[in-house]
């Protein structure tokens, strides 16, 4: 089972804060971190409740990429869904099939949510390797901060039993991977107007899948080989 991290982005709500430590704390998480917060004070205290060491432990940070530091896996919510291939940012796991392969992995987790009122901006989603939406009525499909959180924990909880243990690559191994990915699209005159939306869809590829170390030596022998290949052919013409 991975360490997870919940990383808050720029609660407007105490209440909401004190309520996600205390959601932590029933399910064993104890890393928390803040991003530009709103003041905690005493309501935050008193809804954190037993988990309020948690909170008052939390790291409080200036950006989104400081927060991830040292993160394996990027997880973003969002209340809003959408199967669009044409949108790479938007597409969404359930929060039992997120559960069921982050449960796989070691590693560490980060489990990244939005603002109460208008949730991860798109540049932020862009950044996550997955993306996952809780189901709920369309009637009002968006889910107080605090609920969100226990459902997630919930069910990364209940997925231990079908941990399989195997070895996953790194976040910074990930990273090179699609840094050699780039070098790849530009190496082979790629359209530009159509490299931002490809990465991203890559990313995304990358973060369902959850690659074994052995996969990801695998896949970067291929790309760096034809990225090289593709250079001594440029030279000697």
């Amino acid at each position: 089972m991975p360490t997870i991290r919940v990383v808050l982005v720029e609660p407007k709500n105490e209440g909401n804060v004190g309520a996600v430590a205390r959601a932590m704390k029933n399910f064993g998480v104890a890393d928390l971190v803040l991003v530009k917060p709103c003041r905690l004070g005493a309501e935050a205290r008193q809804r954190a409740m037993r988990g309020i060491a948690i909170m008052e432990a939390a790291r409080i940070v200036d950006d989104l990429e400081t927060a991830l530091k040292g993160a394996d896996l990027i997880v973003g919510t969002s209340g809003i869904d959408t199967r669009s291939e044409k949108r790479f940012a938007r597409i969404s796991l359930t929060p039992r099939d997120f559960a069921a392969r982050v449960a796989k992995m070691d590693g560490r987790v980060a489990l990244v949510f939005g603002r109460e009122d208008f949730g991860l901006l798109d540049e932020e989603l862009r950044r996550c390797d997955l993306l996952t939406t809780i189901p709920a009525s369309s009637d009002y499909p968006i889910l107080n901060l605090s609920h969100a959180v226990t459902i997630l924990l919930y069910e990364l909880l209940a997925a231990r039993a079908i941990k399989h243990g195997k070895r996953e690559a790194s976040g910074m191994e990930k990273e090179k991977l699609h840094e050699a990915f780039e070098s790849l699209l530009a190496e082979t005159d790629y359209p530009a107007h159509k490299r931002s939306r490809t990465q991203v869809m890559f990313r995304r590829l990358i973060g369902r899948a959850v690659p074994s170390k052995w996969e990801f030596h695998a896949l970067m022998g291929v790309i760096q080989r034809a990225t090289k290949r593709i250079q001594r052919l440029e030279r000697k013409d």
